[in-house]
């Protein structure tokens, strides 16, 4: 009997690293990105981030490990694997002289599944004018041009990097939008970079977070929220016990908050399992993204690495 046909995964990151001079080193990076979901990439300021993405695009040399696209290594397939990535950084990478209808003609150059229609389509949407020049485009508006740039090739993989820092509120919403349609199909997945966890909690399917040039947790976005609980109280009640058994910890003068793994709350608690959140002497409290990133790189439990190059 023949096994079922498996779509390959959209990415999938097995064992990466890169070490810089510097003392950087992104460490043994693994993560899988299936057909037809969007994960969030985030971390704090030279976490790595943009080290993957830049290994992704083999814009930089790995040390050790694979990348595959649609099944494609990076490297080894290279031209087949770019053919369906679509990308958009945080700044422009068009000449700042160019038109907007002028990024249209060459890029047409460059990818045999262009589409005119769309990408003319994707001008309208976005507000964007034929004859303006980049130069002439806030940053937003030139964010909307790569992303335009983007959709318009039949790329099934989007890398966005920080895609939405120079959109306003509304621009920010209709990209979340466009980007929950452009996976609708299940043919077509989205990684993208963001401090903005808002649009992570409202889009994401999966989440990987990079700390100190390492994963620290990589799956399923409600599996993350519903890992880590918020602990509160006054200086009194930060216990050694509870701060040694804390995956993060802030203290104020008033006192403290300190992260915790949900499966270890009862037992911090002194309660019985399944009581997790039983009322105690401290709040509890469900931890938001930002709470998770915040703590896990508080001074009081901040990871010793070194920066990303």
């Amino acid at each position: 009997m023949t096994a079922p046909h498996q779509e390959p995964m959209a990415l999938s990151v097995t064992g990466l690293t890169k070490r810089y001079a510097s003392g950087f080193t992104l460490d043994d990076v693994t993560l899988d990105l299936p057909m037809g979901y969007i994960m969030g990439l985030i971390g704090p300021n030279g976490a790595g981030k943009s080290t993957l993405i830049k290994l992704i695009l083999n814009m930089v040399r790995r040390d050790a490990g694979t990348i595959e696209v649609l099944g494609l290594d990076n490297i080894a397939r290279e031209e087949d694997v770019k053919r369906n990535i679509g990308v958009v950084f945080d700044s422009s990478y068009f000449v700042e002289t160019w038109t907007v209808g002028k990024v249209g003609r060459v890029m047409r150059g460059f990818y045999e599944r262009w589409d005119d229609a769309g990408f003319a389509a994707h001008l309208r949407r976005f507000g964007l004018e034929e004859t303006k020049k980049i130069k002439e485009l806030s940053r937003g508006m030139q964010m909307k041009l790569m992303l335009a740039v983007a959709l318009s090739h039949d790329a099934r993989l989007l890398i966005l990097d920080e895609p939405t820092s120079g959109l306003d509120v509304i621009a920010r919403d209709e990209l979340m939008d466009l980007l929950a349609v452009y996976i609708e199909p299940g043919d077509r997945s989205v990684l993208f970079s963001t401090h903005i966890t808002a649009d992570l909690e409202r889009s994401a399917d999966f989440l990987t977070y990079i700390t100190g040039g390492r994963v620290y947790y990589t799956g399923p976005r409600e599996e993350f929220e519903e890992s880590f609980r918020l602990l509160k109280g006054g200086p009194e009640e930060l216990t050694g016990a509870l701060a040694g058994a804390a995956v993060g910890l802030r203290r104020y003068e008033t006192g403290f908050d300190a992260l915790v793994r949900t499966e270890d709350l009862a037992r911090i608690l002194g309660m019985p399992d399944g009581v997790a959140d039983a009322v105690s002497s401290l709040a509890v409290e469900p931890a938001s993204i930002d709470d998770v990133i915040l703590l896990t790189n508080a001074d009081d439990t901040a990871p010793d690495a070194g920066k990303e190059d």
